[in-house]
C-alpha cells in the first residue's frame, strides 16, 4: 500500500510504501514467568484477565478469531467476582454484555 505524505501548500510530496501485515502474519512471544499466562499481567487467578492487555488480545484473537470482550475476560470467575466487576466497569462507563 502506499501513502502520499505532505501535500499541503509548499511541501514536497512523499510516497511512502507501507507493508500491512495480518495477525496470523506475527508471532506472539511467551509472557514473562510468574504472571497470567493468558493476560500476561499479574494478578490473583480468581480475578478477571486483563482485557485491556495486548498480549491478552492477540493471543485471545489467534485462539478465537475475534477480539476479547470484558465478559471473556471474566469467563473463569465465580458469579460473585463476575457481578463485581460489571458493576466497577459499568461506574467508569463500561458496559459488559453477556
Amino acid at each position: 500500500m502506499q501513502m502520499v505524505r505532505g501535500t499541503g501548500r509548499g511541501k514536497s510530496r512523499r510516497v511512502l510504501e507501507v507493508k500491512e501485515i495480518t495477525i496470523n502474519d506475527m508471532t506472539l512471544m511467551p509472557c514473562a514467568p510468574g504472571v497470567c499466562q493468558e493476560c500476561a499481567v499479574n494478578h490473583p487467578a480468581e480475578y478477571p484477565h486483563n482485557q485491556q492487555s495486548l498480549y491478552y488480545q492477540m493471543k485471545f484473537n489467534k485462539e478465537h478469531g475475534r477480539w476479547p470482550t470484558w465478559a471473556d475476560a471474566m469467563a473463569h470467575c465465580s458469579d460473585e467476582m463476575k457481578a463485581f466487576w460489571v458493576e466497577e466497569l459499568r461506574k467508569r462507563g463500561v458496559e459488559v454484555s453477556a
